[in-house]
């Protein structure tokens, strides 16, 4: 099953939204500013995007700088743990296809977790 973590105010979410719809897929859609990925989730995550924690942050968010993300010293834990409670923070669109997921900016990336 494809899920896609989606923001629908947010045109990149959509284009890869509507990307795979294209292509005949309808991904389970969490709207996770409505229902926020716990850390358990978001370790989940993490592991199958391949990526470090500070990459699946968005860093141009308010928050980010409220909370004094840009610390280097902060650890996977403290940001993970900071998304959870700020879904806000987090990259989108999130595109999951079994164990692989990627963050489909620009939107086409997607498609590189379907084949």
């Amino acid at each position: 099953m494809i899920q896609i973590y989606h923001n629908p105010r947010c045109s990149k979410s959509r284009e890869t939204l509507a990307l795979l719809q294209a292509r005949g897929l309808e991904p389970e859609v969490i709207d996770y500013l409505q229902t926020p990925p716990s850390v358990e989730r978001l370790l989940e995550l993490q592991r199958r995007l391949r990526r470090p924690a500070r990459e699946m942050l968005r860093s141009g968010e308010e928050t980010y700088a409220e909370l004094g993300l840009d610390e280097p010293a902060l650890d996977e834990a403290a940001l993970l743990a900071a998304v959870a409670a700020h879904p806000v923070l987090l990259q989108r669109p999130i595109v999951v296809n079994g164990d692989r997921a990627v963050i489909a900016r620009p939107s086409e990336l997607a498609l590189t977790v379907l084949d």
